[in-house]
Order: C-alpha cells, then structure tokens, then sequence
C-alpha cells in the first residue's frame, strides 16, 4: 500500500534521513520507533509532503506521489496526525471534523467516526482547545479519517496522554484497521503501546533504519536499548 524506496530528505545541507527502504502492506500497522532526533517526524513530514524529498521514491499502492504537494496526497488517500495534534483550538470539534470531510466535497460527518469516538459525540458542540489531551487526539485521529484514507500516519499519538487513554487508543486503531482495511504508520517512543498495536516495528537511529521485526519475533530487550538514552 505504501512503499519507501531510497528516500533521503535534508534540511538544508544537513542530510537527516540516509535512503531508507520499507513497505507497508494493505492492513498492516507498522511502528515506527526511535529516541528523540532520530528522524521519526522528518519521516512522517516527508511521506505527507510536509518536507520536501531529496532523492528516492514514495508510493501510494501503484501510483508515485514523491512530486506530490500534500493537499495532493490526501486526496490519494494519506492522512496524517502531526505530533503536538494540531486541532483548530477555537472551532467546534464538529467544525474540525468537517475539515477533513472537504477532500471528498462532503459536509456531514459520517455517523460511523462518531461511533468509534463516543467522546466527540457527547462533546461536537464544544471547543477543540476545552478538550482533555486525550480527546484532542481522538479528534485529530477522527478528522484525519474523515478524508477518507488508505494510510493513517500517526506521529508520537501518545505524547502527553494517560495510560489508560493510551490502551483505549490502541483498541480503536486496531478497530479502524480491521473495520475500514486502511494501513496505519505510527511513530512511538512508548514500547508497550508498540508492541500493542503493530504488526511490525522498525527502529530509526541517526536516520537510518537499524533493526526490523515483526511483532511475533521481536526482542523487546534489543529494541529498549535503542531507546533508551
């Protein structure tokens, strides 16, 4: 579904992902894992358009969408929660739900988000910025699956979220993906929610990948080293 060849992206002079090669299979969740400044945002800016690709090649099922603006590649079918959500804080959470559906020219929320985020329904009337972190996530994960994806892309979803929001969250993504067959690509610090929710994990170190497996081989002792400061 989504397919990584070679991609190398800078900041100015400064290189920060070395040619990474990976691929995301029709239904399959892939974490992304790494410390901090190890490129997992860059990554997730890059395959979203937000920053611009030096070398290599991004593909959306058959279709390349590397030159793609990222207007563009929502339409295609990528959705993105940025790290931090990014919900519009003074616009009902209606109101910021219905900024996703404008990629397809529709204007009322599909009663099926609102069935996967009880929470939003309760509260659609109330501003984004009066919502708890954890309900600001749903929101913004709700908004991005208004457009109608086929890759969810999910940077740092646990960032600032209590424990207890964070197994709910992992239950409804892995419900999104059975229910609606998308792909989801997530960024994580947090092994547990990890190993919770993916179907495979790659390790990001100085912007290359390190170490793969997938869930059912993984050795978590290995994987919190490279995690660990």
């Amino acid at each position: 579904m989504l397919n990584v060849e070679n991609l190398v992206v800078s900041y100015g002079q400064s290189e920060v992902l070395h040619g990474l090669n990976f691929s995301v299979a029709p239904g399959e969740i892939v974490a992304i894992m790494g410390r901090n400044g190890m490129g997992k945002t860059t990554l997730m800016k890059s395959l979203m358009g937000v920053v611009p690709t030096r070398s290599g090649k991004v593909s959306l099922g058959e279709g390349d969408i590397t030159a793609m603006k990222s207007h563009q590649r929502v339409a295609k079918g990528i959705a993105y929660v940025p790290q931090g959500r990014m919900i519009f804080s003074t616009m009902s959470v209606e109101e910021n739900i219905e900024t996703g559906l404008v990629a397809h020219g529709e204007s009322k929320v599909p009663g099926d988000i609102y069935e996967l985020f009880p929470v939003l329904l309760e509260m659609k009337k109330r501003r984004g910025g009066n919502l708890s972190g954890g309900q600001q996530q749903q929101l913004a994960i709700a908004r991005a699956l208004a457009t109608k994806p086929k890759v969810l892309l999910l940077d740092e979803p646990t960032e600032g979220i209590q424990p207890s929001i964070i197994r709910d969250m992992a239950r409804t993504l892995k419900r999104i993906r059975d229910e609606r067959g998308l792909s989801i690509v997530v960024s994580e610090q947090v092994l547990s929610f990890a190993l919770d929710i993916a179907d495979r994990v790659l390790v990001l170190e100085n912007g290359e990948i390190v170490h793969e497996d997938a869930r059912a081989d993984i050795d978590e002792a290995k994987v919190s080293k490279f995690l660990s400061v």
